[in-house]
């Protein structure tokens, strides 16, 4: 399984409530990147998607132990806790009646593997180049910088298009194939383990309700330990450490 101390890559996806699902799902982007500098990770966005109110459909970045500048080397046992979906209850501020709304967005945390963890064959792969689009401007739209990489004994299909450059998006898409893969290979072997080791990889279900964040009632309420914290405002400027000391206290509790 996963080296803890590794990096991980991160996927957030806006799920029910439309616009107002993708305009959380850029909060949650907003409030790790800003937990990833209070630990002094690096971030690298690997792909994005934007809706039409600034919010994101999705959003791929990879976080990163940033060694020389005295980071902490537990990335992935920090973000594991986060894998789930996490659900919203606000006043939208496309809503003009003043209705609270509840909206989802799914997170996956996936571990990033070692190079020989996984190895891609080029006669496996099948890449398609294409013109990027969304914020950026003209410039972005003009030339083919997009990346489509399709691997063919999965089907798995990646993309990137942050980027300008074409080398680096391809960089960042075979990240993002990898570490799926990767996940893929680690749900396949569960199913040969016992009941206690499947147990301890439940914190990263990508499907399980984790999280409800309810701002009228300044309230986050995590759903497998059962527990609240006030403040919401200060946990979705990334003041995580204390939901997660909690999390890693209460695994350590179950085994």
């Amino acid at each position: 399984m996963a080296n803890e101390q590794q990096s991980a890559i991160i996927e957030i996806r806006a799920g029910t409530g439309g616009e107002e699902a993708a305009l959380f799902a850029a909060d949650l982007f907003r409030m790790y990147s800003k937990y990833a500098d209070s630990k002094n990770w690096k971030k690298t966005v690997l792909d994005c998607h934007y809706s039409d109110l600034g919010g994101m459909k999705q959003i791929i970045f990879e976080l990163t132990p940033h060694q020389r500048a005295g980071g902490g080397g537990d990335v992935f046992s920090k973000m594991k806790y986060e894998g789930g979906v996490h659900r919203v209850q606000r006043i939208p501020k496309t809503e003009k009646g003043g209705r609270i709304h509840t909206s989802t967005s799914s997170v996956a945390v996936l571990p990033k593997p070692t190079k020989a963890e996984i190895k891609l064959r080029p006669e496996d792969l099948k890449i398609d180049f294409y013109k990027a689009s969304g914020p950026g401007g003209q410039y972005v739209n003009k030339r083919m910088t997009a990346i489509r990489i399709t691997h063919f004994p999965s089907g798995i299909v990646v993309t990137s298009q942050t980027e300008r450059n074409l080398a680096q998006n391809k960089e960042n898409a075979m990240s993002i194939l990898e570490a799926r893969l990767l996940e893929k290979r680690e749900i396949e072997e569960l199913k040969e383990l016992g009941e206690k080791r499947k147990a301890q990889i439940k914190w990263a279900k990508r499907a399980e309700k984790i999280r409800t964040y309810n701002f009228p009632q300044d309230r986050v309420t995590d759903h497998r330990i059962k527990k609240s914290w006030h403040n919401i405002e200060e946990i979705m400027e990334g003041k995580l450490e204390p939901i997660v000391s909690v999390l890693e206290k209460s695994e350590k509790l179950e085994f």
